[in-house]
């Protein structure tokens, strides 16, 4: 008797400690704090480009203590600004979300419309309306921080910092607990009444510290001897543009502060713009207690320095090298904040950028590589070639986001096929030296345009706000204002393939050459969080950066 009483005791605490331990495993932990980092034009080959001269606690420590992507690419045209964080952000495609450019053609009103225009709101924080008449009313679809926002019946805190507002509110979501963006008349960071009727005081003593002034007032020279700036063109290069009243592209850049007070938007192309995001994004996470609750929370940084940098000095340019080698430094910084104020390892940061940039037509052409410039006069001429064939003007509204626009009810009108009209321009374009492809946009899938093209232009077609040609040119060719420094916008490597870096809690040390996807980052994260896609979701997770 004794021993049958002493195996169900020993039954009854077996099953019990079971029961333990599935009461354990069904509760996961989660990080205190998630930090998206979006580079803005980072390039994948940034990270080993300049490695030598990377110290150890920026990449460095993110790519060896993290898990990196190396093939990651965006699965959609054009590749731009708003769409990339909106697509990092949403797991969805420009079809799906809404963000078909950062800004499109409205053919009901004849007007361009911006990506977070919205003359509802008004700005707090400037009295410069036009720069705080912002919100995410453009966005269809919801975003990682929805999502988290959601999961947690709204208790987790969400924050989006940029220097940019269509990079500070389209990755912060629907209902964050707040998005702040630079406001050029002032050197302040704002918001919209969309979000609060005021600033919060810690952003209000932020901006009271005039953080900026500080970082400009010495001037921009090199971090290192100019001399050892061996990664990139001789500075006094004749394919960049010139920053405040410099006469010339060339260090050192004295008279900075001077420029800085008269257009505060001059400190947007130097790497002083990204160290003042990531103070801001420090003063956030003090200032809301970030990581500090009992649900996780988020704050949504973009670097956009990095962009504006490329864009007016190109590439191969010293000034973007040493843009990148002070992130580097303000990375590191901005990680001991993070590891002191929550504690290493308590927090998941990745890293990864809304597009990438081409290589500059004059650096190109002088390094006798295939380069020209497109598009000068598009629009007339397009119209001219219609207008001949059809005896009909104007038919040709905008040409934008390398997409044709047809006046609908003006070929109506004149009683003409909307179908022919479009098959015999698209003839007509594929004729142009500097169109590889024009496409169709609602015949995309049965065109005979190889892949990842075809798909490409697929995703990025939003049939309410995309054209209705699409034109893919020739490699390395260059919209005719980017005649100094670059810009970005096409298919090809360059622009789409995008690094990717994933690290801290929860999170592998390793790296991975496997085909992914920009839309394949919100659904990764919401597996680590255990919390639903966002609505528009495409992407899969990766599964191969989650757990240690």
């Amino acid at each position: 008797m004794f021993r049958k009483i002493q195996i169900l005791f020993i039954a009854a605490v077996s099953l019990s400690g079971l029961h333990a331990q599935k009461t354990t495993s069904v509760t996961p932990q989660k990080p205190k704090l998630v930090v998206g980092l979006v580079v803005d034009q980072m390039r994948w080959d940034y990270l080993y480009r300049y490695y030598d001269k990377y110290e150890s606690g920026g990449f460095k420590r993110m790519l060896s203590q993290g898990y990196s992507l190396n093939n990651v690419h965006i699965n959609y045209v054009p590749t731009y600004t708003a769409v990339g964080h909106t697509t990092i952000y949403t797991g969805a495609v420009p079809a799906i979300h809404g963000i078909a450019g950062n800004d499109w053609y409205d053919r009901n009103t004849g007007k361009n419309v911006y990506c977070t225009a919205d003359s509802t709101v008004q700005a707090v924080g400037t009295t410069a309306q036009s720069a705080g008449q912002h919100s995410p009313r453009n966005l269809w679809s919801t975003t990682i921080t929805d999502q988290l926002r959601l999961a947690t019946n709204f208790q987790a805190k969400v924050i989006g910092v940029s220097l940019k507002d269509r990079a500070s509110i389209l990755p912060a979501g629907h209902n964050p607990t707040g998005a702040f963006w630079f406001d050029d008349s002032t050197g302040n960071f704002i918001t919209s009444t969309y979000y609060m009727p005021q600033l919060p005081k810690w952003v209000s003593d932020f901006n009271s510290k005039k953080t900026g002034d500080e970082l400009v007032k010495n001037g921009w020279n090199t971090l290192l001897p100019v001399a050892q700036y061996t990664e990139s063109s001789p500075d006094n290069s004749p394919w960049e543009g010139l920053l405040g009243s410099a006469k010339t592209p060339v260090f050192p850049y004295s008279n900075l502060a001077a420029d800085y007070a008269a257009k505060r938007d001059n400190i947007r192309y130097t790497p002083f713009g990204n160290t003042l995001t990531l103070r801001m994004a420090e003063a956030a996470v003090k200032g809301e207690s970030l990581g500090t609750g009992a649900v996780t929370d988020f704050l949504a940084i973009n670097l956009a320095s990095t962009d504006y940098a490329g864009h007016k000095f190109g590439p191969n340019s010293v000034e973007v090298q040493d843009v990148y080698l002070r992130l580097d430094r303000d990375l590191a910084e901005f990680f001991n904040y993070l590891d002191k104020t929550l504690g290493k390892d308590q927090y998941t940061v990745f890293l990864s950028a809304d597009h990438g940039g081409a290589h500059s037509e004059g650096f190109m052409e002088a390094h006798k590589m295939p380069t020209g410039f497109y598009g000068e006069t598009s629009k007339k001429d397009y119209n001219q070639l219609l207008k001949d064939k059809f005896n009909s003007d104007k038919i040709v509204t905008k040409v934008t986001n390398n997409q044709v626009y047809l006046d609908r009810r003006l070929i109506q009108q004149n009683k003409l096929d909307e179908e022919v009209v479009k098959a015999y321009l698209i003839d007509r374009l594929n004729e142009d030296p500097s169109i590889l492809f024009a496409v169709d946009m609602k015949k995309a899938a049965s065109s005979s345009v190889p892949e990842p093209i075809k798909t490409r232009i697929i995703n990025g077609y939003n049939w309410q706000r995309s054209g209705d040609i699409q034109l893919i040119y020739h490699d390395n060719w260059l919209p005719s204002y980017s005649k100094l420094g670059t810009t970005h916008g096409a298919w090809n490597s360059y622009d789409s393939h995008i690094p990717l870096i994933f690290m801290g809690w929860g999170i592998k040390a390793g790296e991975s050459n496997r085909d992914y996807n920009m839309t394949d980052i919100a659904p990764t994260l919401a597996a680590l969080l255990h919390i639903q896609f966002p609505s528009g979701n495409v992407g899969n997770p990766i599964v191969e950066v989650i757990g240690k």
